[in-house]
């Protein structure tokens, strides 16, 4: 089951890069890793940063993609974030965006949820 989540979940992050690009945003990385945190994309939308989590369900019976992106996944993301400018000198406005897909009669359905969620204080 394990090596079906991973394909899912690469299926669903080359959905949302294919996605991503028709809309006009640059990748700049993928799978960007530090320590055990990841992030999916890394994008350029206009004059922002965005990071990108990619959640992928085979169906939507145990609940929207989207719901599961815990608060704890969310420090995890933004600590890579944090990473991720202090290393690259980036200094531009920054967005966490949520992509959630889920498959509906063999074919995906997506949703593009930008500013999903906000770095606390």
């Amino acid at each position: 089951m394990k090596h079906h989540n991973k394909e899912l979940g690469k299926q669903g992050e080359d959905i949302a890069y294919a996605y991503l690009v028709g809309k006009g945003y640059s990748i700049v990385e993928t799978n960007y890793r530090y320590k055990r945190n990841e992030v999916d994309i890394i994008a350029q939308d206009k004059d922002e940063i965005v990071f990108i989590e990619v959640k992928t369900r085979s169906s939507s019976s145990y609940g929207k993609p989207e719901d599961f992106v815990s608060p704890a996944q969310q420090k995890r993301l933004i600590d890579c974030a944090h990473h991720y400018l202090l290393h690259t000198n980036v200094s531009r406005s920054v967005r966490f965006d949520i992509i959630a897909i889920s498959w509906q009669a063999n074919e995906p359905t997506l949703e593009h949820l930008e500013n999903a969620f906000w770095p606390m204080a």
